[in-house]
């Protein structure tokens, strides 16, 4: 089984050398033998043929367009790398090029002019990093910033009330999840991951935390992927007598102190966050103490993103509280082939396996017959919700301000693309 795609013609890197073909087989084969979507898919060669990118398939696999848009698969231009071939530059071929760049926190653009497509109408751009919600508001306020996205519930009500702004909320296909690491002798038992669930309040977090009611998760997929959000699945709840039943039936019983005792051992587990996205310490508050209500003693740990894959590697997770895109790639399968197949993935299952939905998934990546496709959908959606590997907790909104003067701006509800482009100034 093999893939052919045609190289676009007269396409140039930023540095006035072309894009071909080579350059091409280089880059991609370098993005799958490191880690991202490329190794999820049955990629057995990648080679040039007239000016002709042919992958080698061990089987069919109709996925590989979408997860050739993943961000892990971009191609830079040979003189990108270094003597090593490690990344030292940001030479593309898009229609702005980088001038500056300054990780983790900034990063400078310019028009391209030898761009293949359309000619932007911005003479260049700036990106500048912010991790506190605070701060962002006030670059919008200030007039700093022109567009600013991930506002916190407080300041995007507060921007709606500046005259020189516009604010958009967009849903997103992102879920605010529960990992649970499913490995674990307090969680190896469906029975436990559902409990969890049941006293998550989802309802008081959506309307109280994120403001937006209506993004309380009913299931893990989000109306946004409507192909993938189920209309047939009963709803996830919030019932803390079910949840205590549950895990009575586990032979958990309370202490004097109303944490949970088990053959001596109390249920006191640590849930780990991040504070990028200003919501998450605060619900993760939220759970500390309905949990608690259910005899479960949480402790909360907010530190860097980094340490969620890294308690996953070494196995000591217990459960993480973050934000997972499943748009990352434009067929979600990408996605969800990385977190509910076979081993499970960082931002996904960790001790879960279940070969009837990895087997489900392989058939979503590889099959033309959109029937097939549909029932394997609903059949993955189905395990997900009655395993829950991951709990939902929220949907996403995606929250942003624009400066009235710039015109063009069309906010990606897959957020792939900012745009730039198609922005202009209109005074």
């Amino acid at each position: 089984m093999a893939w052919e795609f045609v190289l676009r013609d007269n396409v140039s890197f930023h540095d006035g050398t072309p894009l071909d073909a080579t350059a091409v087989v280089d880059a991609l084969t370098r993005a799958w033998t490191q880690p991202g979507v490329l190794k999820k898919a049955p990629i057995t060669d990648i080679s040039e043929q007239d000016d002709k990118i042919i992958f080698t398939l061990e089987k069919p696999f109709t996925a590989l367009p979408a997860f050739l848009a993943h961000a892990t698969t971009i191609i830079p231009a040979p003189s990108a790398l270094d003597v090593e071939g490690n990344p030292a530059h940001l030479i593309g071929t898009g229609p702005f090029q980088v001038t500056e760049f300054v990780p983790p926190q900034s990063i400078s653009m310019t028009r391209f002019d030898g761009y293949w497509g359309k000619k932007p109408i911005l003479e260049a751009a700036t990106y500048l990093a912010a991790g506190r919600a605070e701060t962002r508001a006030l670059l919008a306020e200030s007039g700093d910033a022109n567009i600013v996205f991930t506002l916190d519930p407080s300041g995007f009500s507060h921007l709606q009330r500046v005259d020189s702004i516009t604010t958009q909320s967009v849903p997103i296909p992102r879920v605010v999840a529960l990992k649970v690491n499913a490995g674990h002798p307090f969680f190896d038992d469906a029975r436990a991951r559902q409990a969890l669930s049941l006293a998550v309040p989802r309802a008081g977090i959506a309307q109280a935390i994120t403001r937006f009611p209506e993004a309380a998760a009913e299931q893990l997929f989000p109306p946004a992927l409507n192909k993938w959000h189920s209309q047939d699945l009963a709803p996830l709840e919030t019932d803390l007598d079910k949840a205590n039943a549950l895990l009575a039936e586990l032979g958990w019983t309370k202490g004097e102190d109303g944490i949970l005792v088990r053959d001596g051992e109390r249920f006191s587990i640590l849930l780990r966050t991040f504070p990028d996205r200003p919501e998450l310490p605060l619900i993760a508050t939220a759970l500390q103490d309905t949990w608690r209500d259910i005899g479960i003693e949480l402790e909360v740990s907010v530190a860097s993103y980094s340490e969620i894959p890294k308690g996953h590697q070494d196995g000591s997770l217990h459960v993480a509280l973050y934000a997972r895109n499943y748009g990352l790639t434009p067929d979600p399968v990408g996605s969800v082939l990385q977190d509910f197949g076979t081993g499970g993935g960082d931002w996904g299952a960790m001790g879960w396996d279940n070969p009837e939905a990895a087997d489900a998934i392989e058939v979503i990546a590889s099959t033309a017959d959109q029937d097939v496709r549909a029932a394997n959908i609903t059949k993955v959606a189905g395990i997900l919700h009655q395993e829950l590997p991951v709990i939902p907790v929220v949907w996403y909104q995606h929250t942003v301000s624009i400066d009235k003067k710039l015109g063009g701006v069309v906010v990606d509800p897959l957020q792939r693309s900012y745009g730039l482009s198609e922005m202009y100034w209109t005074e």
